[in-house]
Parts: structure tokens; C-alpha cells; sequence
């Protein structure tokens, strides 16, 4: 680990030589949301949505394909005052599920810090807070934003974030309420990881405050570096009611918690048609073996994944096309039971490895189609299973 934190520091000391003084020489990204709050109107309105045709493909039988309305998804915003701004975040899945996904308040207390509180995104990984169709390759979001992070991963909370141009560097640092690990029944696995754990500010509860903070570091032309950090406990009911003085049933009720501390590091970038991105994440659980004798599951001590991907955008080539059409592969890993302790005996079944090829067609920055082919398979199989994808998406 400190091999990785001595290599980010390397990069930030050298990149001083090489950075430009204009905000030409780098990439800041923006999702739907921070646009709305760079808006300079009172009201405000976005959105995303995406359109998927996922078809199984198998040489000895016949498999249905879907076709899904995966999300359809609006954003408003309202800007009170030049300091003050309201996000959300209102989203439609599969046509029949409705939730929120976001809805904070927040503050600008100077050019370099903002208050924020409500519904938060975890800054966790890439595509958790950067996750519209247009800003990722492939038709689904990569496995390991689904079941390591569990995107989208958001909870009530709040804390500071802020953007400090002079040393190209953006943070977030939040207190956020933590996973349900259980309400009379556990939510963790194996099989979904901590992904049925969150509460998603729907009648959540609290047992104890997590901590969730992130760094990303854009000065050097066309790279962005970020390091995410997440710690605390999973909620628990057991404690709710407990007589602080009884000893055997505090001892029962920390057996339905586990600690929860995650580390995400990634890189996106950009040289012309050429673009790579790739992330890890190390999930560490401690008290897995107790949770598991007391609630009868599985649950991995360790959780990994990582993924690596490279896309070449072929019309920037020529300047006779606006449009960009990019082919790309996608190599990723997701173990959700990289080591486990106790009686728990290591599944091949849950490490898995993905090969995603395909292209995408960006007919604006907002509007793309996408169509891709996977081979996957777990540890256990022995082939490929194969899977194509097809779909449309965009935002505004």
C-alpha cells in the first residue's frame, strides 16, 4: 500500500513541471449533477436515461433476450443565491421502480470549500458518481461497480467538499450513515456482496456514522487520479431498545455488525482519440465470522476488484467528422469473497473474470449508442459464458 501512496505522490510532485497555467491543459470532469450546480439560473433541469437489449448467447440451447427501459432519470436543481443551491435526483428503473438517487442541499462557504448535506453519492471509484450512459463504454456498467461498489451507492449525510485550482486538486469528505447489516434478517452475502445493505435514505436508520472521503488529482494534460477512502460500521437494529448495562446482549447485538473500510484507486485518461481508465478497489470486513454463525450467511472477510480498459475514438482521425465512434475492450476482476475467515469455506464461483469488447457511438457528447459482446465466466467454469449488449443513452 505505500508503494501505491509513494507513486501518487510522485506523480503530483513531478506533474508541477509539466503543468500548463490554464485550465486548457486538463480534464475536469462533470456529471449531471455538478453542472446543475454551475448553473447560473434559478431553475434547473437534467437528466439521463438508457435503453438496453441484453441478449444471452449459447451454442447448445436457446435463451430469451431483454429488452428494458433501464432508467429513465430527472434532475432538478434550484439556485437560491450565488451561495446557496438545491440538487435531486428522481429515477425511474425497469419502468415499475421509482427511487431517489440524490438530493442535498449545498453551500458555497468560499472559492475552495462547500457545505453539503442531504442524499450524497459515496465518492467512491469512477462510475458511482460519474454513472450516465454517456460517460462510460458498454452497454451495463461495469461488474465491479455493481458488487464491490455498489453503485449507486448513496446515503444521508453531510460534510465539505471543494475545488483548489491552484494545486489542481478536488475533495470530498463526508459523515454518512452506513449499510443495513440488519433489521431482523441479514443483507449480506456472498452472492450481492454489501449491495442489498443500502438503505438509500428510504426510512434508513442509524447505530453509528461512517466516514466516506475522496481525492482527485488533475494536473497533469489530460490525467485525472483519484483516491477513495471509506470507513465505519454496518447499522444494526439489535442495538435499538438495548440495556446498555446487559453485557451478553450488547455481545449478541455486536455480532450483527461488520466493519466496513474500503480503499478505491483510479485513473482516467485522455491524449486525443486515445482514452484509458482503470480502477481498484480492496474492500476489508472484520467481523465476518461472527456475523455469519449469528445470521447463517456467507459473507467474504475480503472483497476485490479491479478493472483496466482502453478506447480509441477512430473519427478523431479526420476533422471531417463531429461525431466520435469508439471501439474498446475492458478487462475486469470481482472476487466478493477474496479471503474469508471462520468456518466459511472459499467459493470459486464468486471470482469472476469479464472480457468486454465493443464500440460506442457518441453522436454528441450527450447522446451515444452502444453495442458490446462479453465473455465471462467464474473460477469454477471452465468456458466462456457470452452475453451481447445493444442500447441507447443519453443526458442533459
Amino acid at each position: 500500500m505505500k508503494k501505491i501512496f509513494y507513486t501518487l505522490a510522485i506523480l503530483i510532485i513531478a506533474s508541477t513541471a509539466i503543468k500548463a497555467q490554464n485550465n486548457d491543459s486538463v480534464v475536469q470532469y462533470q456529471n449531471t449533477a455538478q453542472r446543475l450546480l454551475s448553473a447560473n439560473k434559478g431553475f434547473t433541469i437534467g437528466g439521463y436515461g438508457q435503453i438496453d437489449y441484453n441478449q444471452p448467447i449459447s451454442s447448445s440451447e436457446f435463451n430469451n433476450g431483454t429488452l428494458d427501459i433501464h432508467r429513465l432519470v430527472l434532475l432538478f436543481g434550484y439556485n437560491f443565491n450565488d451561495r446557496l443551491k438545491f440538487v435531486s435526483e428522481v429515477e425511474y428503473e425497469h419502468v415499475k421502480e421509482v427511487y431517489v438517487e440524490q438530493a442535498f442541499m449545498q453551500y458555497k462557504l468560499n472559492d475552495y470549500v462547500n457545505l453539503q448535506g442531504g442524499l450524497l453519492l459515496i465518492p467512491m471509484g469512477i462510475v458511482n458518481e460519474y454513472h450516465e450512459p454517456p460517460a462510460y463504454n458498454g452497454v451495463e456498467r461495469p461488474m465491479v461497480d455493481k458488487y464491490i461498489v455498489p453503485t449507486t451507492w448513496r446515503e444521508i449525510g453531510f460534510g465539505v467538499n471543494g475545488n483548489i485550482i491552484e494545486a489542481s486538486l478536488k475533495y470530498q469528505l463526508y459523515v454518512v450513515n452506513g449499510f443495513n447489516g440488519y433489521d431482523g434478517s441479514s443483507h449480506f452475502s456472498a452472492k450481492n456482496g454489501l449491495r442489498k445493505g443500502r438503505q438509500k435514505g428510504a426510512d434508513s436508520y442509524i447505530s453509528a456514522p461512517n466516514y466516506s472521503a475522496k481525492v482527485d488529482y488533475y494536473g497533469i494534460r489530460g490525467l485525472n487520479i483519484g483516491l477513495s477512502g471509506y470507513y465505519g460500521k454496518s447499522q444494526s437494529t439489535a442495538y435499538d431498545g438495548l440495556d446498555k448495562s446487559d453485557e451478553q446482549a450488547i455481545k449478541s447485538a455486536d455480532s450483527t455488525v461488520i466493519n466496513v473500510a474500503m480503499l478505491g484507486i483510479d485513473f482516467r485518461y485522455q491524449l486525443k482519440g486515445l482514452a484509458l481508465r482503470g480502477q481498484f478497489i480492496y474492500s476489508n470486513l472484520g467481523n465476518t465470522d461472527q456475523y455469519n454463525q449469528m445470521l447463517n450467511t456467507d459473507m467474504g472477510s475480503a472483497m476485490l476488484g479491479y478493472y483496466a480498459e482502453v478506447g480509441y475514438d477512430v473519427f478523431s482521425l479526420s476533422s471531417k467528422f463531429k461525431s466520435q465512434l469508439i471501439p474498446f475492450v475492458r478487462y475486469e476482476v470481482y472476487n466478493t469473497q477474496h479471503k474469508v475467515e471462520g468456518n466459511i469455506q472459499k467459493e470459486d464461483k464468486y471470482n469472476t473474470s469479464i472480457i468486454t469488447t465493443g464500440v460506442s457511438w457518441k453522436m454528441t457528447p450527450q447522446v451515444v449508442v452502444k453495442a458490446d459482446y462479453q465473455f465471462y465466466k467464474t473460477a469454477a467454469e471452465s468456458n466462456y459464458n457470452q452475453m451481447f449488449n445493444a442500447g441507447i443513452g443519453m443526458m442533459f
